[in-house]
């Protein structure tokens, strides 16, 4: 056990900040959660009171002046990640961000000159990145196990119909894309180790709230393509495949992986079609959440570089913008190259 752990505060008391992520901190041997802020002061000293944290703070100021908090979980609504982040840096403190880190790429930069002038950690939360399962489906496919890489197929969804939810709010970074489609975006990006030469994209926006609710995209990698669906009104579900010249390997729950349960991914190896060439691997249940907790802090106590750089989240923001803009045009696009 770790005696000197990480002391972080998190600003706000978003649902998946008190649900999922401060009590997977709290488990880890690099991290301990010392203080949460709410500009409302009641709300902050509800949810440290539920969940044992030592300080409350009225307001985000208040927490980043606290002396003894070393690093920053930002939960926030999208259109607050960047200029938190930045005022979380400025205040000498690590910054661990919620995705989509920023509202577009051109955003993201600031980021990393805010990280680049105090000195700080900074890096966004893709927690499925550390997950065992995803490790060893990408060491299978970067060893060779399922061939070449060529063809990727992606899936998530969900059914959330609440216009006053944070996520339906176009103006705050709202709408499917930016919520979920990050998700196989940056997996595609990742397995692949390569960014794509352009994007298609179809979107289907809510008539009164403007939201993207149903969005498809194509990306083109030099390697091959990935192809996913997102939605915000449809039955919940998620699934990434990964097809080579050899095999194929498929993440069962590739995203809300349950911290309680084992998760499987299969490695088909293609010779029969109803499943018999199917090998099953299980892993035991772990939280991502702590695993992504530790690793940052560990990164700082360590002073190495963080398991994702901040480069990668802008590139990530730059294929977002891209499948926008096609889906106005109705063209093909090319993802910018800012770094």
């Amino acid at each position: 056990m770790v005696k000197n752990k990480v002391r972080w505060g998190v600003l706000g008391v978003a649902r998946i900040a008190v649900m999922k992520v401060i009590p997977a901190m709290q488990r880890g041997e690099w991290s301990q959660v010392t203080a949460i802020a709410s500009r409302d002061l009641k709300k902050a000293q509800k949810a440290a009171k539920e969940l044992a944290i030592p300080k409350a703070y009225g307001s985000y100021e208040d927490l980043l002046e606290d002396p003894e908090i070393e690093a920053v979980y930002v939960p926030l609504p999208n259109h607050l990640h960047v200029p938190w982040s930045i005022r979380a840096a400025e205040a000498g403190k690590h910054v661990l961000c919620e995705k989509p880190i920023a509202l577009d790429a051109k955003e993201a930069l600031e980021l990393i000159a805010a990280r680049d002038r105090t000195r700080v950690k900074m890096q966004e939360a893709f927690m499925v990145r550390v997950h065992p399962q995803w490790l060893t489906a990408r060491q299978l496919i970067q060893t060779g196990r399922i061939g070449q890489v060529r063809s990727v197929l992606g899936y998530f969804s969900y059914f959330l119909p609440d216009p006053s939810d944070i996520r339906n709010v176009l103006e705050w970074g709202g709408g499917g894309l930016m919520d979920i489609g990050c998700y196989p975006i940056t997996c595609s990006r990742w397995i692949f180790g390569e960014e794509p030469k352009r994007v298609m994209g179809l979107v289907e926006r809510d008539p009164q709230m403007k939201i993207d609710r149903l969005t498809s995209a194509i990306l083109d990698f030099p390697s091959g393509q990935s192809i996913f669906t997102c939605g915000t009104r449809l039955v919940g579900y998620q699934r990434m495949q990964f097809f080579g010249t050899q095999g194929r390997v498929e993440i069962e729950i590739p995203f809300n992986a349950p911290p309680d349960r084992p998760c499987r991914i299969f490695i088909d190896d293609g010779s029969d079609l109803l499943g018999g060439g199917i090998e099953i691997k299980e892993f035991d249940a772990c939280d991502q959440y702590t695993i992504q907790g530790d690793l940052f802090s560990r990164a700082i106590r360590e002073g190495i570089e963080v398991p994702t750089p901040l480069e990668d989240a802008v590139r990530n923001m730059a294929v977002i913008d891209a499948i926008f803009r096609s889906a106005e045009t109705g063209r093909w696009d090319v993802p910018e190259s800012l770094i």
